[in-house]
């Protein structure tokens, strides 16, 4: 078999790798609401900058630009390109069916930034949602120590 095509044997590797692994892929969890937080800063920015200048939405054409020249939404990017790289250092040492799972975290974190910061609506079946993504976080958690 070709190196290319070999796969890495993943009990080969030591728990304190696999403990760093679930730590970054945390981390990661925060980085990306962080992101979202800054490109959604910067769409309503350019919706505010495009409303002033012509009476309707953002174009596409303004909304790509503005990846390049808006700085929040450049930031946010940036922090999805830093994201990417921890995810895979992580994945070298851990397992994908426990760490892709945590990144759903994210999700909940994403629902409180908006809520705490656009003042987004919190309805029953948001709650019911973030629930069901940390119970199904528990779960993966607990059946990954056994």
């Amino acid at each position: 078999m070709s190196p290319v095509t070999a796969l890495p044997e993943m009990h080969g590797v030591d728990a304190a790798k696999r403990r760093q692994a679930v730590l970054i892929v945390l981390v990661c969890t925060l980085i990306i609401p962080a992101a979202q937080y800054l490109i959604k800063l910067g769409a309503n920015q350019l919706a505010a900058e495009q409303h002033s200048v012509h009476s309707g939405s953002v174009s596409l054409q303004a909304a790509i630009l503005g990846i390049f020249t808006n700085p929040s939404i450049f930031s946010g990017y940036c922090l999805y390109g830093i994201f990417t790289v921890l995810f895979v250092y992580a994945l070298r040492h851990g397992e994908l069916s426990i760490l892709y799972p945590l990144i759903s975290l994210s999700y909940v974190w994403v629902a409180i930034i908006g809520l705490v910061a656009f003042h987004e609506a919190m309805n029953p079946p948001k709650l019911v949602g973030i629930a069901i993504i940390m119970a199904g976080v528990t779960v993966l958690g607990r059946s990954s120590t056994k």
